[in-house]
């Protein structure tokens, strides 16, 4: 019997606070916005309350999830959380997220590979799955509320970064022919230092002299050559089209990490298929960190173009930089 993991629902969350490009003008006193819509298409994004944290934004998109999927929190056996910007340092957000669902006999843990947390974590619990028969529904999100974390003076990041959350329920399958086909992950790690938030770990605990510095908030401390992203996922793509014995012509939708539009352009031209093919949320959402794959994913099975059986392939990458990749059929 083929045991597999498949995609049993998709839902996702965003704050209800707008946040235009017209708010960077003023903030910073240039124009922002024009630069932003004609190089990254972003023309809003969504920010926390100041009253509103990641635990909340993952229990929003969980309910939705859940409610599409016709499963009861009573239901799940592992929920997973994907995010580097926690409820907490410790414990875990997932754990606040079990609580608040009443997922009594859920196992619960986070992952932390950055903005390829929700690939990664899609990896794992697909691979939960397939291994163990008593996991038979697995709820996994991706989040983020790095607003929090903005240096509002830093215009290299306070008008990318945004908040939402989003996520898929896994369940077990056999024979289906869809779910799960295969996945990869993939690290530079000598980037570690390039891009981060810096204070509030055992290297630098959070101090006056971390305030300071502004080693608490987001930094983008070098420049990332552009060609990473959109060389390193052609990569895999073609990588795992080879293992699957698939041409990438035969993926009918890519979701990518969003924090270039310009970096899935290239992607899929180098891969010599339509640009449409690629689903993309930034010009609304801004960029979402471990969130946009899962928000992209939702918007497009909302919006009825995914069917079942759809070859599709989703691309993470985040600081580290780390990378994940993995091929289903929906």
């Amino acid at each position: 019997m083929d045991r597999r993991a498949v995609i049993a629902g998709t839902g996702m969350f965003v704050p209800e606070q707008v946040i235009g490009n017209d708010y960077f003008d003023r903030l910073l006193g240039e124009d922002v916005g024009t630069w932003l819509v004609e190089n990254l298409t972003i023309r809003e994004r969504r920010w926390c309350r100041e009253d509103e944290s990641t635990a909340d934004l993952c229990e929003a998109a969980a309910r939705n999830i859940l409610d599409k999927s016709g499963v009861s929190p009573e239901d799940l056996d592992l929920i997973i959380v994907a995010t580097d910007t926690p409820e907490f340092i410790s414990p875990s957000t997932s754990a606040v997220l079990q609580d608040r669902l009443g997922a009594k006999k859920a196992g619960t843990f986070d992952i932390n590979t950055a903005c390829a947390g929700f690939v990664t974590a899609l990896d794992v619990a697909s691979k939960y799955i397939i291994a163990d028969a008593q996991y038979q529904n697995v709820l996994v999100i991706g989040a983020y509320a790095m607003s929090k974390y903005l240096n509002k003076s830093d215009k290299k990041t306070v008008t990318l970064f945004a908040d939402g959350a989003a996520g898929v329920l896994l369940q077990a399958q056999q024979d289906s022919g869809r779910g799960f086909l295969l996945s990869s992950l993939h690290t530079e790690g000598q980037y570690n230092s390039w891009m981060g938030i810096y204070a509030g770990g055992t290297a630098q605990p959070a101090s006056n002299g971390a305030l300071a510095n502004h080693d608490h908030q987001l930094k983008f401390v070098r420049k990332f050559p552009r060609e990473l992203n959109p060389l390193t996922w052609e990569k895999m793509i073609r990588e795992m089209c080879r293992r699957e014995g698939v041409q990438p012509s035969d993926i009918r939708h890519f979701f990518f990490t969003q924090i270039n539009i310009n970096s899935i352009f290239e992607t899929m031209d180098a891969l010599g298929i339509d640009r449409q093919r690629a689903y993309t949320v930034m010009d609304r959402y801004g960029y979402t960190g471990s969130a946009c794959i899962p928000m992209a994913l939702a918007e497009a099975d909302r919006a009825g173009k995914l069917q079942p059986g759809d070859l599709m392939a989703l691309v993470g990458s985040g600081g580290g930089l780390a990378f994940a990749s993995a091929l289903f059929r929906f």
